[in-house]
């Protein structure tokens, strides 16, 4: 019953919001699970934000603009901050066409990226102090 294609679920049952240090966006930011109700419940400092699969839609613009309505509609404007692990073209283009809108939420993109090297392998690294 609850796996009908008919039905309408969401990825987080409706209720009280938690407040999270880092959240990593699961599913690799998937709009399959991952809604404005996820948003609204899990709120967090920072977000990681994966997926570098376009035919697969990953990272979703419909999951970075599910952050825009779902933050907006939090009782503080805590600061956010994004953090993708790719450099994407979804991501880019939501950027500047939102550009506004999260500087009007008080959210922040991480838009540099570090590179760690190991051994003969790279690999890019972000550091977050909490």
């Amino acid at each position: 019953a609850g796996n009908s294609k008919s039905s309408k679920s969401t990825a987080v049952p409706p209720g009280p919001p938690m407040y999270l240090d880092l959240v990593y966006i699961p599913n690799h930011s998937n709009r399959k699970n991952v809604d404005v109700e996820f948003f609204k419940r899990v709120r967090s400092s920072y977000y990681v934000v994966s997926g570098n699969d376009a035919a697969a839609e990953e990272p979703s613009r419909a999951v970075l603009d599910s952050l825009l309505e779902g933050k907006a509609q939090w009782d503080s404007n805590m600061q956010v901050t994004l953090i993708p692990t790719h450099d994407s073209e979804v991501m880019r283009e939501w950027y500047q066409d939102t550009h506004e809108k999260q500087q009007d939420l008080n959210i922040m993109v991480l838009a540099s990226s570090s590179t760690v090297v190991m051994q003969d392998e790279s690999f890019p690294a972000c550091k977050i102090e909490l």
